[in-house]
């Protein structure tokens, strides 16, 4: 997410962040290059001009040209603004305390909008409330099949119209038996098109109307660039959208969408779609959002990410293992749950961007390669439970037998089981330097 704004911006402040000194010419030609790259990102003319207006007016004042860090407080100054670019505050979703709140979800055809309807669904889900799904996309029965494989899929009911129905009476009654089971928020996914027209918007017009959203969300796929920025006006002028999710974070796009939508239409990005899978739904935090633009990490995300996707129960058994408790060893099997959860959080190159300090590590790209966590999978699954328990009997003839059976060289299962016993001695050296601090919670 903002992989190549980041890196360009980076680039463009380093000058500034190095120099002991600040001069007002300086500060102005370290702007014109940050300029430069933002408007390389798509962002909005005026939303640049202005952003950088605030940022100039805010750096060129004594504190800053006095500072002991200039550079420092220069970073400082543009992560603030970048932040204002998304909106104040952490975005949250408007929903009533007594009754069903609706949320519509509105957006072309193809921005990801079921998906995402999908994904908000699992995620209020996973905060306490009672989420209920209504397909109102009639007009494509692989809209409604795939709303209802979705709402299987995490346990979310869901309520369908007929394919060539009429969507505003199947968003009533999707509301009245949310009301009846007493469901605390109904997401209603809504027809898209191929662009914006009349037809579609007096629908979406009728819908709302019907059913009295308490927030209308435009689904917008950030690789559309500037475009997207003008299919929110569309929607925000025709509907009065309360809020924007942007999709595709996670593939190339430029970054110009998001920073620049706020600025256009006044309205928050409250989440932002980071991957295919229905946990990969994140709220738009300014300041977080800005970190992760400047590289400066996200720890708050990372940790988000890992309590909705690690298994609790595992992680306590693999914590008492590798503190030595209960009498248990940390085996290769142990070694797999633990990798196996770390895949569930998301791709290595991606967590990695989340913790301060590390997106500038140069790691080869090969260790960050998915297909490793594969090929040590198959490495350990080729073992037998005995191996796996106790890697010390692998001789020559049984890791012949494991490379065969994996399909991997004896040179890399040689490679794991030295890797393996690295990680051992450390765990001993980190009981034996805890085990004198009993007050602390991991002792």
């Amino acid at each position: 997410m903002f992989d190549e704004l980041g890196s360009k911006l980076d680039a463009a402040l380093k000058k500034l962040r190095e120099r002991g000194v600040l001069t007002e010419p300086m500060i102005k030609d370290g702007l014109r290059e940050v300029r430069r790259v933002l408007l390389e990102a798509d962002v909005n003319f005026q939303v640049t001009r202005d952003f950088l207006e605030r940022v100039q007016q805010r750096a060129i004042g004594e504190a800053v040209l006095k500072s002991v860090s200039p550079g420092q407080q220069i970073v400082k100054i543009v992560h603030d603004e970048l932040a204002r670019l998304f909106g104040e505050g952490r975005p949250s979703l408007a929903v009533h305390g007594t009754r069903t709140s609706v949320v519509l979800m509105v957006g072309l055809q193809g921005s990801g909008k079921t998906t995402t309807a999908a994904k908000l669904a699992r995620r209020i889900a996973r905060g306490g409330a009672k989420p209920m799904l209504a397909a109102c996309d009639l007009q494509r029965p692989a809209a409604i099949d795939q709303l209802r494989t979705l709402g299987g899929q995490i346990g979310i009911p869901v309520v369908a119209g007929e394919f060539g129905g009429d969507p505003v009476a199947a968003a009533k009654r999707a509301r009245d038996e949310a009301n009846a089971g007493s469901f605390s928020v109904l997401i209603v996914d809504t027809a898209g098109r191929l662009q914006i027209d009349e037809r579609l918007m007096e629908e979406l017009a009728s819908i709302k109307e019907a059913v009295s959203p308490t927030e209308i969300l435009l689904v917008a796929d950030a690789m559309t660039g500037q475009e997207a920025v003008k299919i929110a006006e569309g929607f925000d002028q025709a509907l009065g959208i309360t809020g924007v999710i942007m999709t595709k974070m996670d593939g190339d796009a430029r970054g110009g969408a998001a920073l620049s939508i706020r600025g256009v239409t006044g309205k928050p990005i409250k989440f932002v779609g980071v991957g295919e899978g229905m946990d990969d739904l994140e709220p738009a935090d300014p300041e977080r959002l800005a970190g992760r633009i400047l590289q400066m990490g996200d720890v708050v995300g990372l940790v988000e990410r890992a309590q909705a996707t690690i298994d609790r129960a595992e992680q306590e058994k693999l914590e008492a293992k590798v503190m030595g408790k209960g009498g248990g060893r940390f085996t290769l099997e142990d070694f797999l749950v633990a990798m196996r959860q770390v895949q569930r959080m998301g791709p290595l190159e991606q967590l990695l961007k989340m913790i301060p300090g590390a997106g500038k590590l140069k790691i080869p790209a090969g260790n960050l390669d998915p297909k490793r966590f594969k090929h040590v999978e198959a490495i350990i699954l080729s073992m037998t439970p005995e191996e796996r328990r106790k890697p010390d009997i692998l001789n020559a003839s049984r890791k012949m037998r494991v490379a065969k059976g994996s399909g991997r060289p004896v040179a890399e299962v040689n490679r794991l089981l030295k890797q393996f016993k690295e990680m051992e001695a450390f765990m001993k050296q980190m009981r034996g330097m805890m085990g004198g601090m009993k007050g602390l919670p991991f002792g």
